[in-house]
């Protein structure tokens, strides 16, 4: 490259500009039958505070990489895709430096957590995540409103409840993510066009059998 090309309108090079640390923090979510809409925490290293699963971006590494690093290191968790959230930039947000956070999100089935390391994780209410580090009680919000809206005219997008699932348990669900009771009626209406109803009941309790759907394609 030449040094016309690699230099800006200003004449400085790429490396006369300061540089920003780079973490990815990630929001998983789940649903929990005691705490309703539920976040994976991870203990911090300095001692008995919490925090969610994050690290700073390694160089030549990408953000995918570096997400999966501290959900596999530090909480036992696999197998996720978490998606890109927000960038969080204040410049004041971390009191060690510049540094900006590329924040990510995921819902997933309590089972997907069935693994995680019991000592140094755990799983708190949304609505009550503790006193956390930086702005991290501030992704967890953000992750809890972009779920909201995805859920709020969607049939269960993350997955939640399976291929197949009744009306009763795709409700509940979503209740539980709206914080609030859904009345049954308008919730049917509003889900059923975009449902398949696939030939098969479920017999739960002494309840007579219901109807299983499944999301259309």
């Amino acid at each position: 490259m030449s040094d016309q090309t690699s230099r800006d309108a200003s004449g400085k090079s790429l490396t006369d500009h300061p540089w920003p640390s780079v973490p990815v923090d990630t929001a998983v979510l789940t649903v929990d039958p005691r705490l309703g809409l539920a976040v994976l925490e991870v203990r911090r290293p300095q001692g008995a505070d919490w925090a969610l699963p994050g690290t700073f971006l390694h160089e030549g590494e990408t953000l995918t990489d570096a997400v999966d690093r501290p959900l596999r290191d530090k909480a036992n968790v696999r197998g996720l895709h978490p998606r890109q959230l927000h960038v969080f930039d204040n410049p004041t947000r971390d009191d060690r430096g510049w540094v900006l956070s590329v924040a990510h999100l995921q819902v997933v089935r309590p089972e997907q957590l069935a693994d995680r390391f019991a000592e140094t994780t755990r799983l708190v209410s949304t609505d009550a995540p503790g006193r956390l580090p930086f702005d991290h009680a501030d992704i967890i919000k953000l992750a809890v409103d972009d779920v909201r809206s995805r859920y709020r005219d969607k049939p269960d997008p993350d997955g939640l409840l399976g291929d197949e699932f009744t009306l009763r348990e795709l409700r509940i669900a979503h209740e539980v993510i709206a914080a609030e009771p859904l009345q049954r009626d308008t919730f049917r209406r509003a889900m059923e066009s975009q449902l398949v109803a696939t030939g098969a009941t479920s017999i739960s309790g002494r309840g007579r059998p219901a109807e299983l759907f499944r999301r259309a394609e």
